[in-house]
């Protein structure tokens, strides 16, 4: 049986990873059938509550660990520090495989979060540990919020030039979960939505969905990740592996508007 952690287990991707792994389970050197141990880290989560930014209870989440999931993440700050108390409770329980996840155009887009990401991505590369990074993306779930924030004005104030290539969350799950059953594969190719799509396009498409009118305002913004979200940096249309559009996932989230 192995054994795997997934930090952040509760969150949007966390919960699908876990829920994936819990189901799937895998196969042993020789084949035969081989179920997983799924433990479920957050900040709230027994018998694993655990707050990485801390570290406290951190080496009992991971000792007898195989490989560990690295979903949790904050935008409002203490990623590095959490990565630093992983990483080295990880060696010391000598973790097999660490799998992160990361975003599409982290070395590229100069923004504070991004930065971040990556930075974390140099603290698990430069571990000792066997690795893997997957960047992808923004989820659906990012973009309706972001949408659904500008549509509480009289009109929706988009960010001017920018486009998007959201991907499925679900999607991302099964690919997380795929590589923890694997090998450490190092920076694995880049996941990205099915279409890359216009901001004024995914701001029609949800106000079609949720039976709102608002009339769109393109705003030139400034800044260095302003004009990095501009020329792409963001984006990954080699790579649109994603099947989910954006309009699928908004009949799933609007269903009586359909």
């Amino acid at each position: 049986m192995t054994t795997i952690l997934v930090t952040g287990g509760t969150g949007t991707l966390g919960r699908l990873v876990t829920e994936r792994l819990r189901s799937a389970g895998g196969h042993g050197e020789h084949g035969e059938r081989e179920e997983h141990e799924v433990r479920v880290l957050s900040r709230r989560s027994r018998p694993y509550a655990v707050d990485l930014r801390e570290g406290t209870g951190l080496a009992a989440a991971v000792a007898g660990v195989d490989t560990v999931v690295h979903c949790a993440s904050s935008p409002r700050g203490g990623d590095e520090q959490a990565a630093r108390h992983l990483v080295e409770a990880a060696r010391d329980a000598g973790v097999r495989h660490l799998v992160y996840i990361s975003i599409v155009g982290v070395d590229r887009v100069p923004l504070g979060y991004y930065r971040t990401k990556l930075a974390v991505e140099g603290l698990i590369e430069e571990s000792g540990l066997g690795w893997t990074v997957l960047r992808t993306t923004q989820f659906h779930d990012l973009a309706l919020r972001v949408l659904e924030g500008s549509a509480k004005l009289p009109v929706m104030l988009l960010p001017a030039g920018v486009a998007d290539q959201p991907v499925d969350v679900a999607e991302v799950a099964a690919r997380l979960a795929e590589l923890a059953g694997g090998a450490p594969a190092g920076r694995v190719p880049d996941m990205g939505g099915p279409e890359v799509r216009t901001l004024p396009e995914l701001a029609r498409a949800y106000l079609h969905a949720s039976g709102r009118r608002r009339p769109l305002v393109n705003v030139r913004l400034a800044g260095r990740a302003y004009r990095g979200f501009r020329a792409g940096g963001h984006l990954t249309p080699e790579r649109a592996v994603g099947t989910v559009t954006f309009e699928q996932f908004l009949a799933k989230s609007f269903p009586a508007q359909r």
